[in-house]
This record gives C-alpha cells, structure tokens and sequence, in this order.
C-alpha cells in the first residue's frame, strides 16, 4: 500500500486478534486507525500499542439506533472514512438441538446485522466522496460443512453473500467490497477451540496442506492488499486465506 498518512480506516474488534493484527499492519503504512471494540481495557492496550495513528473508540455495535451518530461523530473528526474493516464477530459452539432460538439471534445480530448497518451509515459518505474499500471478514464456516457452530456458520455465509450484493451495488459508485475467509488462525479464540479438542486440532492440520496454523498477521497482510490500489479492478471477491484448508483433503 502507498504510504498515505491521509487515509483514514476503521477496524471494528479492532483491540484483539485478527483485528489487532490488521490496525498494526494499517498503522505501518501510515494510516490513521480508527479501532472499535467494547472493552476499553483492550482497546487502551492496543491504543498504547499502535501508537500516535491509532484511535479508539469503546462502541458496543448491537447498539444499532446509536451507530448513525457514531459515525457521523467520526466524519465530523475526521472528515471522511476511506476503509471500512468489518472484522467485529462472535462464535458459539453448541450441538445444533441445544442451540436456542435466543443464541441463534444473538449470532446473527452481532455478525450480521450490526455489520449492515455500520456498512451501510459509512457508505453514505463513501457515495459523496464517491470512493471507498470495505473489507469484511468471514471465516472457513462458510466454505464447508463444520459441527457444532450452525449460527456462526449461518452468519458467515450471510456476510458473503452480502459482501457480493454491495459489490454489485456499490462498484459502479466508485466504492469496492470484498471479503476474505480465514482459515485457522493462530488467537486466543481459536486456542480455547482447539486445544480443548485434540481431534478438532488434528483434523484441522491434516486438511491444511500448509500443515500449520495461519497468523494474525497473515490477514493483515491480505486487508492491506484489498484496501490499497494494488487492488484496484478487484470487487465482490471472497478470498481464503487458509494455508490451502478449504481446497485440502
């Protein structure tokens, strides 16, 4: 990515993880770093972290009537938003009877739904500027069948799906979207997966032709390349970035 102090991007859970990874990746390119998350105690740790190019802001996104204002707050500061990283996510791991219709919601709200709307106030001012990269993230649940996480699953597939439908709506705005789905990434969230599973983990790295896990930085390497020019004729893409996990036997 050219180096451009100038650009300003959002990460939402932007404090940990992939996320993390993604603001540091961004603030190394001299880009201004917009990260939202809930926790302030991670959200000044990572502040602390990325220095004087990030900026937090502590936003619960299942706030959905509040996102207009935030954001319209932030363009105000700012000026404008040139990317938008959707990142922000939960997981459930349940058998599918013992998920309830209450889980179910939940999931999707935080995944889905609250993703539309933030896409939807930052693309507002996108059309004005009649530019812009949003970035959103999905996930291996998408691409294949996996046990035990039927909402995560659902609502992964939802961001695809949306992800090719604002691609067709927006490009010709000047606006490009494109997703990328990790493949198993080495975070604290997959930690607790995994290693409380052995046979998860061994499945999982059988199937990796790579043969290990990817890392957070490995994402960052691929949203930079999304949201920079040498991305310029790409839109509506969902990108694996796996190791060869969704194509492994």
């Amino acid at each position: 990515m050219k180096r451009d102090k100038n650009k300003i991007a959002i990460i939402t859970g932007g404090a940990s993880g992939i996320g993390l990874a993604i603001a540091q990746r961004f603030v190394e390119n001299n880009i201004t770093t917009i990260i939202i998350g809930r926790n302030v105690t991670k959200l000044k740790a990572a502040k602390n972290k990325l220095g004087k190019l990030c900026h937090s802001v502590s936003f619960d996104l299942n706030n959905l009537s509040s996102i207009p204002e935030m954001i319209n707050k932030l363009i105000k500061k700012y000026d404008k938003i040139d990317i938008l990283v959707n990142n922000a996510g939960v997981n459930l791991k349940k058998d599918f009877t013992e998920v309830t219709d209450e889980d179910f919601e939940r999931v999707m709200h935080t995944n889905v739904t609250s993703m539309f709307t933030l896409s939807r106030e930052v693309v507002k001012f996108m059309i004005l500027r009649g530019t812009g990269s949003i970035i959103n993230i999905s996930s291996m649940a998408s691409q294949y069948g996996i046990p035990k996480v039927i909402a995560y699953s659902a609502s992964k597939a939802a961001i695809e799906g949306m992800t090719r439908a604002m691609a067709v709506e927006l490009s010709p705005k000047g606006i490009r979207i494109n997703c990328i789905a990790p493949g198993f990434i080495a975070t604290d969230m997959s930690a607790k997966a995994l290693n409380n599973d052995p046979e998860r983990k061994s499945k999982v790295l059988s199937r990796t032709p790579m043969g290990k896990l990817g890392m957070p930085s490995d994402i960052g390497d691929a949203v930079v390349f999304l949201a920079s020019p040498a991305s310029a004729y790409i839109t509506g893409v969902v990108l694996p970035v796996d190791g060869g996990n969704s194509i492994g036997f």
